[in-house]
């Protein structure tokens, strides 16, 4: 074979060849530097594009971003992601972040940025990545999304089947380990991290108040009417979309400071397992501020608005404007706006949500707050009745009304005087004998008792020193007019003389 092809022959192929390969690469060039100066670079840009398309091979997975907010409310599945991923770590995963409160009955984990979770599905496989990104704006925080990636086929499947499958599982891992949480506008840190401060600017900690319906010194009969009416509630969806109204409820807690409305509002929070969003309207400064914070709150969740009639600087600022004529700005917390995110078009964008109004004074209500639709339901928070004390007594004492004389001489004064649930414990929680913070507490009532009577007799003393006084003023003024009369009549006596 070396024989056929002697080594001037070689030369001259290998030469050729090189003179070619030039002639080929000036040829390039010269095309190269004519296209560069003929065809526009918009051109020439999209025909690199072009060819980069056809030439490219195709990828064979999808991926879908799941966001952590769809519009001004959480997405649901981002959160459902959130809870199901927890359980889905793999030997593999390098970060991962790790927390319990003390309600908590295990631990939860979970992903760190960046981190990877490889989860199945019949017979498709997915890939769940956590991805963090610093926002555009200046103090915009974080944003966080999930990805998920799989191959294309399946993606039927994964809508369809997946991705509900994945919320259901969710929703039964909150179940299990459901944890009633306090949120706050005011409150500077959250739980659990700096998201929720974000959008509605709410943080929140753990609920531990323990009271309960069980616990509550209340009147029996009222106590199972709030039971029943929210038991009534939850269970009528569907009869509240065929009336067309907002699955929601309203409740008005009036009475007297210390009666309870507070504990009333954590017993119903532990009775429904729902969570507790304490709103302060004075801390809310226009109606764009308040719709973005009601609508950051989630559903089977309670809105707590306390001494609503302590909030009128909304209403005064109104009346002011009104007073001096000036245009309503629309950078302020009106009345109106209150009204449309209680009982307007903004108060369906959720469901399965209870608002509580707590105030002491109801007489200083707005009377278009009251109306049903916005407090549904008026719940009178009164002083403490023989039925409340014992109830207290037992939770407190552990003792009954069988032979304890006592009993009866308190259920006496209770009749008589005016003293609230807390006053009474505070009583009751002076001594660990039974015998001894029943007499205190006897001391307690009758020590009220005489005040009121005292101050009764103030104010009587008061009104008759008030009405002698009045009488002894007409009475001279009777007799300056008697005698201004003599007078006149004395002037026209000596001018018919004259």
């Amino acid at each position: 074979m070396a024989a056929m092809f002697s080594s001037s022959e070689i030369s001259k192929t290998a030469s050729s060849l090189l003179s070619a390969y030039a002639s080929f690469a000036g040829s390039m060039m010269l095309v190269r530097s004519m296209a560069n100066e003929l065809i526009p670079h918009q051109l020439r840009s999209y025909l690199y594009s072009a060819f980069r398309y056809f030439f490219t091979p195709l990828s064979p997975d999808l991926t879908l971003a799941i966001d952590e907010r769809c519009g001004m409310s959480k997405n649901q599945v981002y959160e459902a992601a959130e809870v199901y991923l927890s359980t889905r770590i793999s030997p593999k995963t390098e970060r991962l972040k790790l927390s319990k409160t003390r309600k908590q009955k295990h631990f939860t984990i979970g992903l760190e940025k960046g981190e990877l979770v490889v989860d199945g599905f019949e017979d498709v496989r997915l890939t769940w990545r956590f991805v963090c990104t610093e926002g555009q704006k200046p103090h915009g925080g974080e944003k966080k999304h999930f990805e998920l990636s799989f191959n294309k086929k399946h993606k039927d499947k994964v809508l369809d089947f997946y991705l509900p499958y994945v919320l259901h599982k969710a929703e039964e891992i909150k179940k299990q380990d459901k944890v009633i949480k306090l949120y706050s506008r005011q409150c500077p840190f959250s739980c659990e991290d700096d998201n929720e401060r974000r959008g509605g600017s709410w943080g929140s900690i753990i609920l531990e108040h323990p009271a309960t319906f069980d616990t509550l010194a209340m009147d029996p009969a009222l106590k199972k009417m709030i039971i029943d009416d929210l038991e009534m509630f939850l269970r009528r969806k569907a009869y509240y979309n065929k009336v067309g109204k907002a699955w929601k409820r309203g409740y008005l807690l009036y009475g007297p400071p210390g009666t309870g409305k507070s504990s009333l509002v954590a017993a119903m929070a532990n009775y429904l397992k729902f969570d507790i969003y304490d709103l302060g309207l004075t801390s809310v400064r226009s109606d764009a501020e308040l719709r973005r914070t009601l609508l950051s709150t989630t559903n089977r969740s309670i809105l707590l608005i306390e001494d609503i009639d302590c909030s009128s600087e909304v209403l005064e600022r109104q009346m002011r404007n009104k007073n001096k004529k000036l245009p309503d700005r629309t950078g302020q917390l009106t009345l109106s706006g209150i009204l449309n995110c209680i009982d307007g078009l903004w108060s369906s964008c959720g469901d399965e949500r209870i608002i509580v109004f707590t105030t002491n004074y109801k007489d200083r209500i707005d009377p278009a707050l009251l109306r049903p639709g916005r407090m549904d339901l008026h719940i009178n928070m009164s002083y403490c009745t023989t039925d409340g004390f014992r109830l207290l007594a037992s939770n407190y004492l552990g003792i009954s009304s069988k032979n304890n004389p006592s009993f009866a001489e308190i259920d006496s004064l209770l009749n008589s005087t005016e003293a609230t649930p807390a006053e009474v414990a505070e009583e009751l929680m002076k001594s660990d004998d039974p015998n001894i913070a029943l007499q205190g507490l006897v001391n307690f009532l009758k020590r009220k008792r005489d005040e009121a009577d005292d101050e009764t007799e103030n104010k009587a003393t008061g009104c008759g020193e008030v009405d002698s006084s009045v009488r002894r003023l007409n009475a001279i003024v009777s007799r300056v007019k008697r005698l201004k009369t003599n007078v006149d009549q004395r002037k026209i006596m000596m001018r018919k003389r004259k």
